[in-house]
């Protein structure tokens, strides 16, 4: 009985990441028929989502970040919210607040949480460097712990929970850069340059002359969640682990092994986390 046991669990195993295998195919498929080019973009988004990452873009605007997150969104049946950040947006406009509420049958009044457009499975953190430092925290604390805290009470977010959040390189003035430390709450920072004269041309002819393409459903929240669990149990060799470790602390100059190179013009090297994120990823 325990042999059957094992040989069920080996074949379920083996038809989950079939499933993750094909449903990374059918998204991409789907993205396809509305996003056109950008398919190193797509592919590390798709990468942090199954492995529980967060994406920082860096590119100009007009580069089809919203509608690859919309997209997401429509393709996993998932919530989507689009956080515009501006220099007076403040923390509650993200995480939410409270107000004061009241019955009008009996005139009591009560204290009710009102929750913001963090509130959701996939966030699009549009031009965050355009805000004050205590604002980004709200959004990179959540990001961390998948919780808000209001008024002593923790709240937690809906899960999956998926951050790509962009930064404008073009316009730098009256912004506020993220520190190293917030930095390393992202998977990746993708750079996203302008489309080849091809791909440019299709977009400009696809966008003045079709009706909006409508996506099909390929997985959902729960999926999601699995690929999760399932990314956390792929087994990763022991010196497959040992140069991913050895690769990040050489990146840092006070190691003594680090490459000369690296002591001269690297004031901090990479933390903990990216070894996290090498392994996951």
């Amino acid at each position: 009985k325990k042999n059957i046991n094992q040989e069920e669990k080996e074949t379920l195993k083996e038809e989950i990441l079939v499933k993750l295998q094909n449903g990374k195919k059918e998204i991409l498929k789907e993205l396809r028929r509305r996003i056109v080019g950008q398919e190193e973009v797509i592919e590390l988004a798709l990468i942090a989502l199954f492995a529980g990452g967060h994406c920082l873009i860096t590119g100009v605007p007009g580069l089809a970040k919203t509608l690859l997150i919309k997209s997401l969104g429509e393709i996993l049946d998932l919530s989507y919210k689009r956080i515009q950040f501006t220099p007076d947006l403040m923390p509650a406009d993200i995480t939410g607040t409270d107000i004061l509420e009241e019955d009008t049958s009996t005139g009591k009044r009560s204290i009710k949480f009102v929750k913001g457009p963090i509130f959701a499975n996939i966030i699009l953190a549009d031009e965050i460097n355009r805000t004050p430092p205590k604002t980004q925290a709200a959004l990179l604390e959540a990001m961390q712990e998948y919780q808000v805290t209001t008024g002593g009470v923790r709240l937690f977010l809906p899960r999956p929970f998926f951050v790509l959040a962009t930064q404008n390189p073009i316009e730098l003035e009256g912004t506020y850069p993220l520190p190293e430390a917030q930095l390393d709450r992202f998977m990746f920072n993708i750079f996203i340059n302008y489309l080849s004269e091809e791909d440019e041309l299709k977009v400009a002819i696809n966008t003045t002359s079709q009706d909006e393409v409508t996506l099909n459903t390929i997985l959902s929240g729960i999926d999601i969640l699995e690929f999760h669990k399932i990314v956390k149990k792929i087994f990763v060799p022991n010196n497959v682990a040992q140069f991913a470790v050895k690769l990040v602390r050489n990146s840092r100059p006070s190691e003594d092994e680090a490459p000369e190179f690296i002591k001269k013009w690297v004031s901090w090297g990479a933390g903990l986390r990216a070894g996290q994120f090498l392994l996951l990823g």
